[in-house]
């Protein structure tokens, strides 16, 4: 009988049982983790890059926009930007918090039912006009809620108190520049939001269609490019890229002044002043890519292991994107006439610069937030960031030539550019089906 009771008090140690419990909430969250991430990659694929990939055809076929629905351009826009980009930055989030009350119980698999839920009720409302008066605004409640309760959970993560050792902690520690950042994109992505569902139930009561009006969609495009997704890489970008890349630690205070000029930019560019946005959106995406120092030389080998080699270059052509969107931007501020131009820096900011860096960051730390060992073909994911690279190129060059009237022939080369990316969104969702289906857990050893 002893030897069955020492046995059984090993096994039932409180160490032992905190240990377990760690494991099993791990597990969870990693779960939660795989579905918000399905849920981005249905998005990214279906009425994102697909309907956006029928949407290009059809204006390639017309040489303009007159054939088509504006209705459809923004169910494209919303899917990506909301579907694809804010399910990935709800799903990181909820894993990142600490394994608190809130983030134990029902109200992370809550948030996903109501944001899913919201997506889809604004696909069937804009891109099929689905009772649209009631599923318009109906999926902007769902949404806000969603949000709403994300940000009450984050609310339970508690900042680390700062200070030497053996001094007194501040009772209000000082939040990290990456940090702050990360929290400005949150703003924007509650403002936009809180726009939407405004503009949802007038549109309902008021509207003829779901789409909304042109200006008032321009001055949301601002918002949402350069308020919440622009800050929203630079903030991530400043916590793991110094590592990734074996830069020096970033400058806090030059982010710091590159947030503040983007964020002078957007409130501008919202108000319609576009030849003073622009200016201050380029000089707050050279800053903050300097602030990064992502084009500095590197100080230790970059963190490769298990990725193509090929992984820091690609970084840092994301931020040459991001520089180059805003350089457009001022030039179409001054002299678009037919939207060409403005297309192209868009298509820069968020394909070039926000898709690149999902595709190039995702196979680093996605795996592993999702309980893999790694990604499934290192080769899988250069081919899918070079097909991202020349679609993005191809597109971003002959929009404002054939939009312009400036090159005709560019009509005939914008929907290869749509091949080309379409190409890549389907090899990054097969790269991460397969990884999360065929690849070993990092659970295996630990239970």
């Amino acid at each position: 009988m002893s030897a069955i009771a020492a046995e059984a008090a090993v096994f039932h140690r409180p160490e032992i049982e905190n240990r377990a419990a760690l494991l099993a909430a791990e597990r969870r969250k990693s779960l939660l983790l795989r579905m918000w991430i399905g849920t981005g990659l249905f998005f990214m694929v279906l009425p994102g890059t697909i309907l956006g990939f029928t949407n290009l055809l059809a204006i390639s076929a017309h040489h303009g926009l007159e054939a088509i629905s504006p209705a459809w351009i923004q169910a494209h826009g919303y899917s990506q930007v909301f579907g694809w980009i804010g399910s990935f930055v709800l799903g990181i989030g909820f894993y990142s918090q600490p394994h608190t009350r809130a983030n134990r119980g029902r109200l992370p698999w809550v948030c996903w039912s109501l944001w899913t839920a919201g997506l889809v009720l604004h696909w069937l409302a804009a891109a099929y006009l689905w009772e649209w008066r009631l599923t318009l605004p109906g999926s902007g409640l769902l949404q806000f809620a969603a949000i709403l309760l994300f940000l009450h959970a984050a609310r339970q993560h508690k900042l680390p108190a700062a200070g030497l050792p053996g001094s007194t902690p501040r009772l209000r520690p000082r939040m990290e520049p990456w940090m702050q950042t990360v929290l400005v994109s949150n703003g924007a992505l509650l403002l936009a939001l809180g726009i939407s569902l405004v503009e949802s139930f007038r549109l309902a009561m008021l509207g003829h269609g779901p789409a909304i009006p042109h200006n008032f969609d321009q001055s949301f495009l601002v918002l949402l490019g350069w308020g919440f997704m622009a800050p929203l890489v630079w903030g991530f970008g400043a916590r793991w890229l110094p590592i990734f890349l074996g830069v020096a630690p970033v400058r806090g205070g030059l982010l710091q002044i590159a947030v503040l000029l983007d964020l002078l930019g957007v409130a501008l560019g919202m108000a319609h002043q576009t030849k003073l946005a622009a200016p201050l959106l380029a000089a707050a995406a050279i800053l903050a890519a300097a602030a990064i120092r992502v084009f500095s030389g590197a100080e230790r080998p970059a963190k490769t292991i298990g990725l193509h080699r090929s992984f820091p270059v690609f970084l840092r052509i994301a931020f040459g994107w991001s520089i180059a969107a805003s350089l457009l931007g001022v030039w179409a501020a001054w002299s678009d006439v037919h939207g060409g131009i403005w297309g192209g820096s868009r298509h820069a900011l968020t394909v070039g610069f926000a898709a690149m860096m999902v595709m190039t960051v995702g196979p680093r730390i996605l795996p592993h937030f999702a309980g893999v060992r790694g990604i499934r073909s290192r080769k899988l994911m250069f081919a899918t960031l070079l097909l991202l690279l020349f679609g993005c190129t191809l597109r971003v060059s002959m929009e404002p030539l054939a939009y312009e009237g400036l090159a005709p022939f560019a009509w005939k080369l914008l929907p290869l550019s749509g091949c080309l990316e379409l190409g890549a969104v389907l090899l990054f969702a097969v790269q991460m089906v397969l990884t999360f289906a065929l690849e070993p857990s990092i659970f295996a050893d630990a239970g």
